[in-house]
């Protein structure tokens, strides 16, 4: 509902994505359906002294296919993660920037963690030459999580609103949710929205090694990521970006944009309760994907699919079931969930954004990618997580969850465009 009693809709124009199984959204979304696992042994740095030595990287990634040499080299990789990704959505959504009002289109991208590539190797030139001259001039601005939203601000000349969000794992989320409510309040016309991360470095995987957060099936990565599993025993790292291109209704249908859904419902809340660990019974879930129920007008009922936050953590699988019980009551067993993070692992800052793009695939196509590696479900986790193999299923309306460290909760109801 907008500012003032009007209401302006938003809706998605465009998209993008760089993932650990896909460069781009259908090469995602086709190895979504086939049950493709992105994970693998960790190839960036030597892995013998770490308890996990594999994760989801990017494969086939040469930024400088995408990027001027001197770009490529000044920003971290998780701002040129965010970089192509929006090249991709803007190329998509079919905008022509020279022809709009660039004070009306601005930019929220966020990552949960920053340059950490960037500090690491700061740190190893401070350290290795013994000194803080050999520090490069760079690394501030190459480090700090705001920079890839400036970034795309800059090479496309957008002049609206433009910052980061950082909420952990529910980042992305929260940037296209903010994105949202910008556009409904009047302060934009298009936002670009989304997340990147890259977090598969020294500090990254020890610092989730010494959370006990990680899986440590070294001899077999592919079958490591299995959400709502009995047999599960930590998340995988995973790494990438993805972008929407969020519109107003009136504004998409001016120019003759295609449209993939409408972002109907936006659900924050927090759980106030532990650093990492979700509330019992998934309280805070609850009412977070309430809150984008009501905000959407629409009833448990009316939906159809939740791509869920589904880490393959033991507490994060049972808290979310739990949520999606209290919520949906009876209908929880006719939904269709899935778990994105089986396939891509975990991408942190980004994992909103692909699984967004992920469920916004399943209502253009009535199709629901499967939840890979669960063969013997945990008792707790007893609904329909579409296991192992992808069905057709009449999408209309999606709910795409995100639950972050520190207890930040996120959810997106997406629907079926509609005149």
């Amino acid at each position: 509902m907008g500012f003032g009693g009007t209401q302006r809709r938003v809706v998605v124009t465009g998209m993008g994505v760089l993932t650990p199984i896909g460069n781009s959204v259908q090469e995602y979304w086709q190895a979504l359906l086939a049950g493709k696992s992105g994970a693998a042994p960790i190839t960036y740095f030597d892995t013998e002294k770490y308890e996990t030595k594999f994760a989801c990287e990017l494969k086939g990634f040469d930024p400088l296919k995408f990027l001027d040499r001197k770009t490529a080299q000044r920003v971290d990789q998780f701002t040129q993660y965010g970089l192509v990704a929006c090249q991709e959505a803007v190329k998509d959504s079919g905008i022509d920037f020279t022809k709009e009002d660039c004070e009306r289109i601005g930019v929220i991208y966020g990552s949960g963690i920053g340059g950490m590539w960037t500090y690491h190797r700061q740190f190893m030139n401070l350290v290795e030459a013994n000194g803080p001259a050999h520090i490069s001039p760079f690394f501030i601005p190459m480090l700090i999580p705001d920079i890839a939203a400036g970034r795309i601000s800059m090479i496309y000349g957008l002049k609206g609103p433009n910052y980061a969000v950082v909420s952990a794992c529910a980042t992305s989320s929260h940037s296209i949710g903010n994105a949202a409510i910008l556009i409904q309040r009047g302060d934009a016309d298009v936002m670009v929205s989304g997340g990147g991360e890259a977090a598969i470095c020294p500090m990254g995987i020890g610092g989730f090694n010494a959370l006990k957060a990680l899986s440590t099936r070294n001899d077999a990565p592919q079958k490591a990521s299995r959400p709502f599993d009995k047999d599960r025993d930590g998340f995988v790292m995973g790494e990438g970006a993805g972008i929407l291109i969020l519109e107003e209704l009136g504004h998409a249908v001016r120019r003759g944009a295609k449209i993939y859904a409408e972002l109907a419902g936006i659900g924050f809340t927090a759980d106030a309760h532990h650093i990492t660990e979700p509330a019992p019974g998934g309280e805070g879930a609850v009412r977070s994907m309430r809150t984008a129920l009501r905000d959407g007008g629409l009833t448990p009922e009316e939906v159809d699919h939740v791509n869920t936050h589904g880490t393959s953590t033991l507490v994060g699988d049972r808290s979310e079931t739990a949520a999606l019980k209290t919520v949906f009551g009876n209908h929880a067993k006719a939904l269709a969930l899935n778990s994105t993070k089986s396939m891509t692992g975990h991408l942190l800052g980004a994992a909103g954004a692909v699984e967004a793009v992920a469920t916004i695939m399943a209502i253009q196509t009535n199709k629901v990618h499967p939840t890979i590696n669960l063969e013997t479900p945990d008792p707790e986790c007893d609904l329909n997580y579409i296991p192992n193999k992808a069905q057709d299923w009449k999408i209309d309306v999606a709910v795409s969850n995100t639950f972050g460290f520190g207890g930040h909760n996120a959810s997106l109801l997406f629907r079926r465009y509609e005149q």
